[in-house]
Parts: C-alpha cells; structure tokens; sequence
C-alpha cells in the first residue's frame, strides 16, 4: 500500500512536465514561423504605408476615372455657308424698318453663293439688240429710270438669278456700256449672248451691224438707292410672292422669319420668291447676295403692287 500511494505522485508531476515542455515547444514553434515568413513581421505590427497593393491600386493597370462627357449642343440651323449669321437669332435691330446685318466678309472678289455668272470673270459672246420699250421684262423690275438695260441669255439667266446683275460689256473696237439685267432671250439665244436694249447697243456699234462680239463681266457699282420690297399681285397672309428691287449685287436667296427659324422661299422665272402657304408673308424678310452677306427687314407690311424701300443697300465689291 505505501509502495503505490509513494508512485501516483511521481506520475503526476511527469505529467505536468510534459505539458509544460509540449507548450514551451509550441511556443517555439510560433515564434520560429512568425520570423521566418516573408517581411519578417507578423501582419498586426506592420505599419500601412498606404492602400494595400494590389492590380486595382497599380499605377500602370488603374483605369481613370472618364470625365463627365460635354452636355451635347442644339443643332444650328444651317446657317447660309457659309456660316452667316445664326438662323434663329434675329439681328439688332438699329431701325423699325431694316437691319444690316452682315455675314464675315468673304476674300476679295469671292462669291460662294454665285450660280453661272461670276465676278471676276470675263465672259466672250455676241449682242445683239431689242426695241426694250420702257425697259421692263421677265424680272418685272417695272419700268427702267434708263434704258442701259439688257437680256440675259436663257442659261445664263438661270431660273432668274441673273436679274438685276449689272454687266459691263465691251466690243472688240473698245467702246463699252454698264448695262443691268431686266429681261431673259430665250432660246435660241446662245450662252454668253447678250440682247442688249437699241440705246445700249448703239453706245458700243451702230444698230446696222445687228451682231458684234463681245467680252463682258460681273460688276458691283456705286449707288444712292437703297433694296426696295414688292408684294405680288393676290399676296396675302395665306399665299404672297415676294420680289427685291435695286440690290447692287445679284441676289442669291431671300427667306421669311417663321417661328422655328428662317425659311428659304423658291424663286421663280419670274423673279418672285413664293411662299405657297403663306408662311412668313407679312414678316421678316432676309436677303442674301452672291457674297454672302445679309440684310434684314422687318416692317414690311404686305401692301400688293406697292414699291416699299428700305434702308439698307449691299456693300460694293
């Protein structure tokens, strides 16, 4: 009995030395791990150097941010190449009566909005001559305060474009005249022919020659008179047609103020600009030369078969 109660207390503190021993070694082994991984130092004690590495945060793979894209602008109205004015905002408007309002000069003697006939040019033909009466024609300029007026060919009079242009003719002999187009001389008068009124004629050869050839040009001369207006005969706030008089540079276009902007009208043989539903008639009008630029008028009341002037004129080139 002494013997065994004498060994149970050896096994006890064998025991606990065993444990003691397997946690020291334990302890050991963490320690001999936390040292030798990589870095050296266990996660809780390293310091942030900034945000933790990574592709995200890499210099070279981060995509930046896209800035936020430029609110998208209206479309312009086609302003007339040219790039004009803007179609939808009005001129100042210095007098009740009419605004000039001029596009960015073109470069000298350049005319984008020019058709057949171009300044600067000089064109070879023959003339010859008409008894003009009273000098009105296919323009129905109405009566001429001169009779130095003539016919343009049926091409190049093109669809009445060539009405009002102010031409200078010259024979082979030398002699000259400054003639403004009023009329067309249809077929089968050629390109480049000119049927020029008998008073216009006999400045250059005697009206027994009947034909002589020619070279004449494109002019833009000096003037007092400024851009009249004429509503047609039936013009109304339902259907008008609508004419310019006096412009000093042949014009290319003329158009209505509507409510969304300008509205170009189609031009007639006859030299009217026709609005078939009525739309602008009584309204804004804007003319525009073979230049480009631009005169507004506004107070133009539609008064048929009435000469309204105005108070503005093209610019001479």
């Amino acid at each position: 009995m002494a013997s065994a109660s004498h060994r149970r207390p050896v096994r006890k503190r064998r025991t606990a030395l065993v444990r003691a021993v397997a946690v020291a070694a334990a302890g050991l082994l963490v320690s001999l791990v936390i040292v030798l991984r990589p870095g050296g130092e266990p996660d809780t004690v390293r310091p942030a150097a900034g945000p933790a590495a990574g592709p995200s945060a890499s210099p070279t793979t981060r995509k930046p941010t896209p800035a936020p894209k430029p609110a998208t602008a209206s479309p312009t109205p086609r302003r007339t190449p040219a790039t004009a004015a803007s179609a939808t905002t009005p001129s100042p408007r210095p007098s009740p009566t009419a605004t000039r309002s001029s596009a960015p000069r073109p470069a000298s003697g350049a005319a984008p909005l020019a058709g057949r006939i171009k300044p600067g040019t000089t064109y070879d033909g023959v003339a010859t001559h008409y008894d003009a009466k009273d000098g009105d024609g296919a323009c129905l300029y109405g009566p001429s305060p001169d009779l130095m007026v003539a016919a343009m060919n049926h091409t190049d009079y093109e669809t009445s474009q060539a009405c009002g242009a102010y031409i200078l003719v010259r024979a082979a002999s030398g002699a000259s005249v400054t003639v403004r187009i009023t009329n067309e001389c249809p077929l089968p008068c050629a390109p480049g022919q000119l049927d020029l009124s008998k008073e216009a004629f006999a400045k250059l050869a005697g009206l027994s020659a009947g034909r002589i050839p020619i070279t004449w040009s494109l002019l833009s001369p000096g003037t007092s008179d400024t851009v009249s207006v004429r509503y047609k005969t039936g013009s109304s706030h339902h259907w008008c047609g609508i004419r310019a008089l006096g412009h000093r540079n042949p014009l290319a276009r003329l158009e209505v103020r509507t409510g969304s902007g300008w509205r170009r009208l189609t031009r007639t043989e006859y030299n009217y600009f026709l609005s078939p539903d009525g739309t602008g008639c009584g309204g804004s009008l804007r003319l525009t030369d073979i230049y480009g630029e631009q005169l507004t008028v506004d107070g133009i009341a539609i008064r048929p078969d009435t000469v309204q002037p105005t108070r503005v004129q093209f610019t001479r080139r």
